[in-house]
């Protein structure tokens, strides 16, 4: 689509007010060509009569190349006239041939190399090569775009080549870089080959002169890397901040320098090359050199103005893509720090999660999930999603996350879990609203006990393929204040998987909630049946594969995705005493778990175990008023728990010769592959595991 620019000015006589210029005539394309710019004759060569409205001797039009490079015609008198142009006239956009290949010249009638850019005018064609050319950079959103983008617009039209330099590292902002000045060739690049297919702007391409190969492999003749040096002839020239022809005194001196050895055969003799620093909003952060050869026109007084205006525009846009790169780059980290690095691997549960960003520029949100292991082989899967896609969003997610982590620490049931979230979210605004799903699955037991805060019902895909919507009361959003929040218990048969996920995967602006929240119970079953009802579905496959449900209009939100592979643990693989807080309760954990041990083929452990068990017990039964729990669980290792209803928890120490006492948990560190003491609501559990 042609951009059309608003023009304040009023019509000439003769013109079409309807015009896109306004004051610019159309004129009609003769035969046989493809429509160039009115050009000025030189002296001697007679115009072509015209009549009336700009209309020939036919009574036709002459055409112009289109309104977004369109000349102003000789018009009737009285109308504006533009001045003619002089012979030298670098080649601009839209100056595209209306001739066939070698024909003449329209303003000298020579003719030209098949190819060859057409001189024009000197001043209208400038100014709307520049606003094509700031206007190609400007649609660059990262440093590489516009670095193209300044080097597509400027080759062939503007010159036959470019090497764009930029500082290395480049400064963000304010920060002031440290160390010395280092240039990097960021791109070359010259007359191409083939047309630019992207612009319309580039005339086709002309195979480049044999004996003209200096400007062939532009990379292989200059350095990648040049120091600019203090107080030397670059950097005076850097500091200096104007473009500045290559046959001046500082820009020879200046040149050596930035090329390297051998960089003196890429700059033509003359004024045919330029040398114009890259300002940014605060300092120098590059160098452009424009390059012709030396059968081409030579650069004139008024292209540095147009160098000065490409090498401004360019500076500031790499400026700006260099802020936004960092700001993208801090949202990230952010979001990805938010977010749980690796999922923990709990006993009878294998886990499986996604994270998906709104939108490439929009990375940061409020989704998050997390898996949390507990005291006696629990696991808490947790799923939530902050209102809005910003940085006070991530920053609020975080929060509620590390609310939720340190209440699970503390193994408070689901519905106090959300309570507590609720008046941290009150504690932070007044406008900080959320949805959460708080789960505890125990592996022992297989039950799963979920608490909900206006958030989508989790998903249960069974063995057999059928695929359930778990019945949970939908809660208020935390936030709210004053609302009390309801527990449900259920079964978690071995086999099933459960899928939680926030809204942006089932909810869009092409359908409702419930009908997303069908099409995932859909998925789901349709992907169970692919691996037969005694096999569930890979979870890394069963997640991609509910991702593909999403289409090209379903993407309005950040997806937070957690699935959990409910194994569970035998019960065969567990044995559970309560033990008397009396005297007689270590020797009595030492025998129930020899028998386990015996039972369970695990006989070179039991040394190991009585000794452990028979330190924790007496720990436990020296402090408590209440029966003491014992429990043994043999998964991929052994763990034995001790719980008591005294909250406080041990705490490892050095026991010195003297000392009666103070070596249990001392004898527990060396010996067990892990050990741990957790503070639970009714007291706390001491365990320790063992390699079997």
């Amino acid at each position: 689509m042609t951009e059309q620019p608003t023009s304040f000015e009023r019509p000439q006589p003769g013109v079409d007010p309807a015009e896109s210029r306004g004051a610019l005539p159309r004129t009609r394309k003769p035969p046989g060509g493809t429509g160039l710019p009115v050009q000025a004759r030189p002296e001697g060569t007679a115009a072509a009569p015209r009549g009336k409205d700009g209309e020939d001797g036919k009574g036709k039009e002459t055409p112009v190349n289109g309104p977004e490079h369109s000349q102003p015609a000789a018009t009737e008198p009285g109308a504006h006239r533009p001045r003619p142009a002089p012979e030298a006239i670098p080649p601009q956009p839209g100056a595209e041939q209306d001739r066939g290949s070698g024909g003449p010249e329209r303003r000298t009638g020579r003719g030209l190399p098949p190819g060859r850019p057409m001189p024009m005018r000197r001043d209208g064609d400038r100014l709307r090569f520049v606003g094509a050319a700031t206007r190609r950079i400007a649609r660059g959103l990262d440093l590489d775009e516009i670095v193209m983008g300044l080097c597509r617009a400027t080759v062939p039209t503007f010159s036959d080549a470019i090497l764009v330099y930029l500082r290395d590292p480049l400064p963000v902002g304010d920060e002031r870089p440290t160390g010395p000045v280092v240039l990097r060739l960021r791109r070359t690049d010259r007359i191409p080959e083939e047309r630019d297919t992207d612009g319309v702007l580039l005339p086709p391409a002309f195979e480049p002169d044999p004996e003209a190969t200096a400007l062939a492999d532009l990379s292989a003749l200059t350095t990648e890397l040049c120091e600019v040096r203090p107080g030397g002839a670059l950097n005076e020239v850097l500091r200096g901040v104007r473009p500045v022809f290559a046959d001046t005194p500082a820009a020879r001196e200046a040149l050596p320098e930035l090329l390297g050895e051998g960089g003196e055969e890429v700059v033509p003799d003359g004024q045919h090359a330029i040398l114009a620093p890259l300002r940014g909003r605060r300092r120098v952060i590059g160098a452009a050199l424009f390059l012709r050869r030396p059968e081409r026109p030579a650069f004139e007084a008024d292209d540095l103005l147009v160098a000065a205006q490409l090498a401004t525009h360019s500076a500031l846009g790499i400026d700006k893509a260099v802020l936004y790169g960092r700001e993208a780059y801090i949202a990230d980290e952010l979001q990805r720090t938010m977010l749980p690095e690796t999922l923990p691997r709990p006993t009878g549960v294998r886990l499986a999660s996604r994270y998906l960003p709104a939108a490439e520029t929009a990375r940061v949100g409020g989704d998050w999930y997390d898996a949390i292991p507990l005291p006696g082989s629990r696991v808490a899967l947790v799923v939530g999603d902050v209102m809005g896609h910003s940085m006070t969003s991530a920053a609020i997610m975080g929060q509620l996350r590390t609310t939720a982590q340190t209440l699970a620490g503390l193994d408070l049931p689901p519905q106090e879990v959300l309570h507590h979230l609720d008046e941290q979210a009150q504690r932070l605004g007044t406008d900080r609203m959320a949805t959460c799903l708080y789960a505890v699955y125990d592996p022992v037991t297989h039950r799963i006990t979920i608490a909900n805060a206006g958030h989508p019902p989790p998903v249960l895909l069974h063995l057999g393929g059928r695929a359930e919507v778990l019945r949970v009361p939908p809660g208020a959003p935390i936030g709210v204040g004053g609302v009390d929040f309801e527990a449900v218990e259920l079964d978690a048969p071995a086999g099933a998987t459960l899928l939680l996920y926030t809204d942006g995967l089932v909810e869009s602006r092409l359908r409702d909630v419930w009908t997303g929240i069908e099409q995932l119970r859909e998925r789901l079953a349709a992907t169970a049946q692919l691996t037969g009802p005694d096999h569930p579905p890979p979870l890394e496959a069963l997640c991609d594969e509910v991702l593909d449900m999403l289409g090209p209009g379903d993407r309005d939100d950040d997806i937070a995705l957690l699935a959990a592979r409910f194994d569970g643990i035998a019960p065969s693989d567990v044995a559970y005493w309560t033990l008397d807080p009396e005297d007689s309760a270590p020797g009595q954990a030492r025998r129930l778990a020899r028998r386990a041990l015996s039972r369970w083929n695990l006989e070179e452990l039991t040394d190991s175990v009585e000794l452990l068990v028979s330190e924790v017990v007496t720990n436990a039964v020296r402090y408590t008023e209440r029966p003491v729990t014992l429990r043994l669980l043999r998964t991929n290792v052994l763990r034995c728990e001790v719980g008591d209803d005294v909250p406080q928890l041990p705490r490892l120490r050095q026991a010195r010769a003297t000392d009666e006492g103070g070596r249990g948990l001392f004898l527990v560190n060396r010996l067990a592959r892990r050990w741990g003491a957790t503070r639970l609501s009714t007291g706390k559990v001491v365990w320790f595991e063992l390699n079997r």
